[in-house]
């Protein structure tokens, strides 16, 4: 019994606890049975070991590598949305602050800081205009398709789908600029539109003439490229953004951009170059105002028309390539580019545009904060002719690298100027004026108010006088004896003659007799204000004037003796009124001299033209009278003259004064003088000059010679004469 328990297997749950249990708890049946548990002695080592290799591989100089980048990147990438959120935040408060002072979109079209000054000619067309002008607004609908085009693709192709800065156009000007090796933010910047709009509205910033020097001082201000200024007009950009829908920031740009000769704003440069809205202009045009952007004073084509027709066909090409224009729209701008209208190949009015600013009213002209429309005398046509027998002459008959200068005016008998030319650059804005602001030695030119006065008190053109040796005594100088050009002495002539050859000595003897004050006072009441000469050399022209006084005194004589005041402007009005704010500031003012006197005076310069010094001016077909005028040194050479309509006067000489080489008046400036008035009486009919021939011829008693002594006893019996029988 007790052996038949021993037998008894014992209980064992093999299933709780697994072969292992199994096999300490029973004896193996055979000799495999070792085997099997030594395989699985092995398979369980080798899964205890996997976890051993995989701990063992992240451990080491390796792992604690790969720990510390993860902990410098997750300590970088915290700090990184932190303040990208902080900066976030800031540049949202920048914007949203600049967007709540933003203005109706309406308040920035029209920015100017000064008004336009527009100025019409005797028929009432535009030939220049002064000050920056706004030809009215555009927007984005009423400008031409091809204008707005042009401008999309220029300057930001891109921008109907940036946000008011385009980081990929940054990133390319950064790239651009330091390949050329500039500043990062030097050059080239990458703005929009939006952004450029930003800078021509000064991030909002008015200009204030208190705090800035100049207008140009603001403007440059408002154009730095500091790395914060460039912040500032990126927060101002994406407040616009936000403020205004793109046509209307695209607006903005239309309307305030400057785009050269004063024109601020499309509708005012389409108007300026081509005579049109800008709402009709055609592909090459809009190209070509298009150009003006990235540099309006280079490529505006008053300047420089091939130049700013070259940079179109730039254009042209990138509206082609962007799809706003097809290849045959594209080819017919290349064949056809965009030329100027009349007024604006006129290159703004010149001289006369110049000097009717400097004339008028400063508050309404150089300093206007209004729009002024001037009314002139101005005839194109004969400003034109001026300005062409000017070239003509330099390039015909003058040396080739000569550094003379000449300059020229034309006006009615009743001193309304007709055209004028300041120096031999004809087209010019803002340059020395040498017909008014050059004061020069008149010579012989002065010697008509001699003669004038002398027939006013009754002597006749057919009167006679000694040309002979003659000399006075200057108190403080000594004794001046004047000289013929010629160094020669006629003998007895009649004063047609003295003048006619514009003989030296005649000229004095007769100053002399009938009183150098009152020459002085005929010449002065003519129009000559400048300083004249107080001793005897009055005669001969020593005293200075400017070439728009000396014609507007001839004007005097061919009128019929009274005095005029040159004048250009005739009416002023603001842009929009009717009621002219003011009128004509001249012509013809107080008589001088008797009707008969001034036309005896014109015979006598008929001769000059017809027989005398100034033959070279002589006009085939018609009746033509003026005066030659060389100065001391042939420092300055005139020929003034008139016909029956115009009264022209020529002025030759150097800036510097330095002598003329073989030039008088009778020389090149009677040809051009010639030249002039050939063209200003194309197709006119000749009429006669208002002359009248002399009679009762009388002598003028010969002075008395004593070498070192005065007039004497002949002068005195000639003065008695003069001044108590014939008057």
């Amino acid at each position: 019994m007790s052996d038949s328990k021993r037998r008894k297997p014992p209980l064992v749950a093999d299933k709780r606890y697994g072969s292992a249990t199994r096999t300490k708890a029973t004896k193996p049946k055979s000799k495999a049975a070792p085997k099997k548990n030594a395989a699985n002695k092995r398979t369980a080592s080798r899964k205890t070991r996997k976890p051993t290799r995989k701990k063992g591989g992240g451990g080491g100089i390796i792992g604690a590598l790969r720990r510390f980048i993860g902990w410098v990147f997750g300590l970088i990438w915290g700090f990184t949305w932190r303040i990208g959120m902080i900066v976030a935040l800031l540049i949202g408060l920048a914007v949203g602050l600049v967007y709540t002072t933003l203005p109706d979109v309406t308040a920035l079209l029209d920015g100017r800081a000064r008004g336009s000054v527009t100025m019409l000619d005797k028929d009432g067309n535009v030939f220049a205009w002064r000050g920056d002008q706004f030809g009215g607004v555009v927007t984005t609908e009423t400008v031409s398709p091809h204008l707005k085009n042009a401008v999309i693709a220029t300057e930001d192709k891109r921008f109907y789908r940036h946000f008011g800065i385009s980081p990929r156009g940054v990133a390319s000007a950064v790239r651009i600029n330091l390949s050329e090796g500039r500043g990062p933010l030097s050059g080239h910047g990458g703005s929009t539109i939006t952004q450029q709009t930003a800078k021509l509205l000064c991030l909002g910033v008015p200009y204030d003439e208190t705090q800035w020097d100049s207008e140009k001082a603001y403007e440059d201000d408002c154009r730095q490229g500091s790395l914060w200024r460039k912040i500032k007009e990126a927060v101002y950009s994406m407040a616009m953004e936000v403020k205004y829908s793109k046509d209307e920031i695209l607006t903005i740009y239309l309307n305030r951009a400057f785009l050269g000769a004063g024109a601020r704003g499309f509708e005012a440069a389409s108007q300026r170059y081509f005579g049109k809205s800008a709402a009709e202009v055609d592909p090459a045009q809009a190209a070509m105002l298009a150009g003006l952007l990235v540099a309006p004073t280079r490529y505006a084509p008053t300047n420089n028309l091939k130049r700013s027709q070259d940079r179109a066909q730039v254009i042209v090409g990138l509206m082609e390539d962007q799809g706003y224009l097809t290849t045959a729209e594209a080819n017919g701008a290349r064949a056809n580019p965009a030329e100027l209208s009349a007024a604006a190949a006129a290159r703004a009015g010149g001289y006369f545009a110049d000097w009717v600013m400097s004339s008028g009213p400063e508050y309404f002209t150089r300093n206007t904060t209004e729009d002024v429309i001037i009314r002139t005398t101005l005839d194109q046509r004969i400003q034109t002719s001026a300005e062409e027998a000017m070239n003509f002459v330099f390039q015909e008959k003058v040396r080739k690298g000569s550094k003379a200068q000449a300059a020229i005016v034309v006006m009615s008998a009743d001193g309304a100027v007709r055209g004028m030319v300041g120096g031999r650059k004809t087209r010019v804005t803002g340059a020395f004026n040498r017909a008014t602001q050059a004061l020069r030695q008149t010579g012989s030119a002065f010697k008509p108010f001699v003669y004038a006065t002398a027939l006013e008190l009754g002597h006749s053109p057919l009167d006679t006088v000694v040309d002979a040796p003659y000399c006075l005594n200057i108190p403080g100088s000594g004794e001046w004896c004047p000289k013929n050009y010629t160094n020669k002495h006629y003998g007895q002539v009649t004063l047609t003659q003295a003048l006619k050859d514009s003989l030296n000595i005649p000229a004095v003897e007769v100053s002399e007799a009938v009183g150098r004050d009152l020459v002085r006072k005929v010449a002065a009441d003519f129009g000559i204000d400048s300083d004249l000469a107080a001793g005897p050399a009055l005669a001969l022209g020593a005293s200075e004037s400017t070439l728009l006084e000396m014609t507007g005194a001839y004007a005097g004589i061919l009128n019929g003796g009274s005095s005029v005041t040159p004048y250009g402007l005739i009416e002023l009005q603001l842009l929009g009124d009717d009621t002219p704010l003011m009128g004509t500031g001249g012509g013809i003012g107080e008589r001088v001299i008797q009707t008969a006197a001034a036309e005896q005076l014109i015979w006598m310069m008929e001769k000059v033209v017809s027989e005398g010094s100034g033959r070279r001016a002589a006009l085939p077909g018609w009746q033509a009278a003026g005066k030659t005028g060389t100065t001391q040194a042939a420092r300055d050479a005139w020929f003034i003259g008139f016909t029956a309509d115009y009264v022209t006067g020529v002025w030759m000489g150097y800036d510097d004064n330095t002598p003329l080489s073989g030039v008088t008046g009778g020389g090149l400036p009677a040809e051009i003088w010639h030249e002039t008035m050939v063209r200003v009486q194309d197709g006119l009919a000749p009429k006669p000059l208002p002359m009248r021939a002399p009679v009762q011829p009388t002598r003028i008693p010969e002075p008395k010679r004593n070498k070192g002594g005065g007039l004497g006893d002949a002068v005195d019996k000639l003065l008695k004469d003069i001044f108590g029988g014939r008057n």
